[in-house]
């Protein structure tokens, strides 16, 4: 076997999701298991170094976990000819820029979703990064997820039948910050600061629905900022200028319909904070997180409607569990180890990588 380094600039990851999900879980998660297998007796060695504007905060990851290299200057790592590839998971405002240098020192890139905040953002990074002849893509985790795993095998194996349509329900009640704190940070609330639940939200929708259904031919979303004031991390009211929840109809290649709603202003009456409902002619199937349930054409109940009598019914209990017939590994792993493979050993990334678009439901990367 022969061990390759790969030098892995990772910006952003003092944030929750850039440390624990893509740091810890999966590129110590790789150095843990030894590195990544490409098959031909190479075996990448991924060494992450981190960058950020917290210098205190880069050297507390650091020395927790044994990394060599951290740097506030990324200028100064991105000129450095032994880092392959740049990942980017800042504040979505921060991440043009930063992008667009990366593109420039001819690196690699992963970044999180969003690229941009609207159309002409991620056009533009697109086409860079393909004049660049870099190797590029977006996180699409929620691909990964069991639930939607177990799914994507229902749809493979034809159990639907002709799909009509696909309902999803996402969200939680995200706390105003006043007399409990907030499980967000604030500037996701302030459209100024790049955030919204449609910039954070839409983009994993697109994914999910173009990768298992069909590509998104129309998008139509009502919007509202049901909490106009919030308060920061400080304990200070500030006004809500961002969406926290929206309402779409999306019009898909094949005729099926899906209705999402996503809302941080929405109690759980749920099993999982997002469920979807898939609809066929042959059957059906609830997708969450990790679970899925179906209900066969075969096995459906006739259910009539008369308000004048309790129901007898517990829904619930006519469904039937999907079995997990596997194991499933952490989705952000995952598709780094994808991500890792397209770059180094050429692979596909058909359904994995396919680079993803703006919060505006555009064209994907070309």
């Amino acid at each position: 076997m022969t061990r390759k380094t790969v030098r892995i600039a990772m910006n952003g990851v003092t944030g929750r999701m850039g440390y624990r999900q893509h740091l810890v879980r999966s590129i110590l998660a790789l150095r843990e298991q030894g590195g990544l297998d490409l098959g031909d007796g190479t075996v990448l060695w991924p060494e992450p170094v981190l960058v950020g504007r917290r210098e205190h905060a880069l050297k507390t990851l650091a020395e927790r976990h044994g990394i060599e290299h951290f740097s506030t200057d990324l200028d100064a790592v991105l000129a450095d000819d032994s880092v392959d590839i740049y990942f980017d998971a800042q504040v979505t405002s921060a991440r043009g820029e930063a992008l667009r240098k990366a593109i420039a020192a001819g690196k690699h890139l992963y970044t999180e979703k969003p690229t941009a905040t609207g159309l002409d953002g991620a056009l533009e990074l697109a086409r860079l990064a393909n004049a660049a002849g870099i190797r590029h893509g977006v996180v699409q985790d929620k691909l990964f997820l069991p639930g939607l795993l177990k799914l994507k095998r229902l749809i493979d194996g034809g159990f639907f039948g002709r799909i009509l349509s696909v309902r999803g329900e996402f969200g939680y009640w995200v706390f105003e910050g006043d007399w409990q704190d907030a499980q967000r940070p604030s500037w996701n609330y302030r459209s100024e600061d790049g955030g919204g639940i449609v910039v954070d939200m839409f983009p994993h929708w697109e994914y999910v629905l173009h990768e298992l259904f069909g590509r998104v031919k129309s998008v139509q979303a009502l919007t509202a900022t049901h909490i106009p004031q919030r308060w920061d991390e400080n304990g200070k009211p500030y006004d809500a200028t961002a969406d926290d929840a929206a309402y779409g109809i999306f019009e898909l290649e094949g005729g099926a319909i899906a209705q999402i709603n996503s809302s941080w202003a929405v109690r759980v009456n749920r099993d999982e904070l997002v469920e979807f409902q898939v609809d066929g002619t042959e059957g059906s199937a609830v997708a969450g997180l990790r679970d899925c349930r179906v209900q066969h054409r075969s096995a459906t109940p006739k259910p009539v409607w008369n308000p004048d009598i309790p129901a007898t019914e517990v829904f619930r209990d006519q469904w039937q569990e999907v079995p997990d017939n596997g194991e499933f590994d952490n989705g952000f792993k995952a598709q780094w180890e994808l991500f890792l493979k397209h770059v180094y050993a050429d692979a596909p990334t058909t359904g994995t990588c396919r680079p993803a678009p703006a919060a505006s439901s555009s064209p994907n990367w070309a």
